[in-house]
């Protein structure tokens, strides 16, 4: 399985996350590493390490589970977080030499589920502030808009505006009611003050998202495609801190690393210097 990213990350790709808050990014990874990562993925839906959330209502014929935390668990997700291409593709989108570790976090939707990805952006959920906070969602399945694709917002990481956390199962413990919630975009695709952005992604293809992005998604309307998506969060640059966002968002052994608001954690055994260059 290859560590290093298989082709440059361009200039053009560079800008292109600057100015839209979301890319496509193909070509990185290796048959190994997809084919490996879905079975661990599927493994961990059958076997339960880390921290889930499900949706699972009488009401709808299929499944949503979300599971966060695995690599504080699993070596094959931790050896996913410390070793694939996936730290240096945020580095090098981020114009930064060194990014640390965040979290990681699987999203699973069985054919047929109904249930969507409310629409959001990620910072609102995090004790943390700053630009320089990507995601990696890789998909480790064939996604389309039919299978749960996600869609984004074009530019809107600068509108700097925050929206109300809302997690698969709505928990209160995440929403903000000083917030407000953010509006249902797909009501307006067809709306010419915005531009969506999505993709249809083969294995091993990954969106890279701004933190302030707003991104979204609808049912798995497949009867047969499961749509799995590994997510990791990797920091550098601006990030800090900031313990007093309201959220039910807890980092396992944050806050005995002795993390503190304004400034950027860098306990290594809780954040781990996941790339740097040489």
């Amino acid at each position: 399985m290859n560590r290093d990213i298989m082709q440059p990350i361009t200039d053009e790709q560079i800008t292109q996350y600057e100015e839209d808050g979301a890319i496509c990014i193909r070509g990185q990874f290796d048959a190994e590493w997809c084919e490996h990562m879905l079975k661990v993925c599927e493994s961990n839906m059958e076997n339960r390490a880390g921290r889930q959330r499900e949706v699972d209502n009488d009401d709808d014929p299929g499944y949503f589970y979300v599971s966060s935390y695995m690599s504080r668990q699993d070596k094959d997700f931790e050896d996913y977080v410390l070793n694939s291409p996936a730290a240096e593709i945020a580095s090098r989108l981020m114009r930064q030499d060194k990014v640390r570790f965040f979290y990681d976090q699987l999203f699973i939707k069985e054919p047929g589920t109904l249930a969507p990805t409310q629409w959001h952006n990620d910072l609102p959920f995090w004790p943390f502030d700053g630009n320089h906070i990507a995601s990696v969602w890789m998909a480790l399945t064939p996604v389309s808009m039919a299978t749960s694709g996600l869609v984004y917002v074009k530019g809107s990481h600068k509108w700097n505006k925050l929206f109300q956390a809302i997690t698969p199962d709505e928990d209160p413990a995440f929403i903000d009611e000083n917030m407000e919630r953010c509006p249902e975009f797909h009501k307006e695709f067809d709306n010419p003050d915005y531009e969506f952005l999505s993709w249809d992604m083969a294995p091993g293809d990954v969106i890279v998202h701004h933190p302030l992005a707003v991104h979204g998604t609808g049912k798995n309307s497949s009867t047969t495609q499961r749509r799995v998506a590994l997510s990791c969060r990797f920091y550098g640059g601006d990030a800090t801190w900031l313990q007093e966002r309201k959220t039910g968002f807890t980092v396992p052994g944050a806050v005995e690393s002795g993390a503190v608001t304004g400034v950027m954690p860098t306990d290594d055994t809780v954040f781990p210097v996941c790339w740097q260059a040489s």
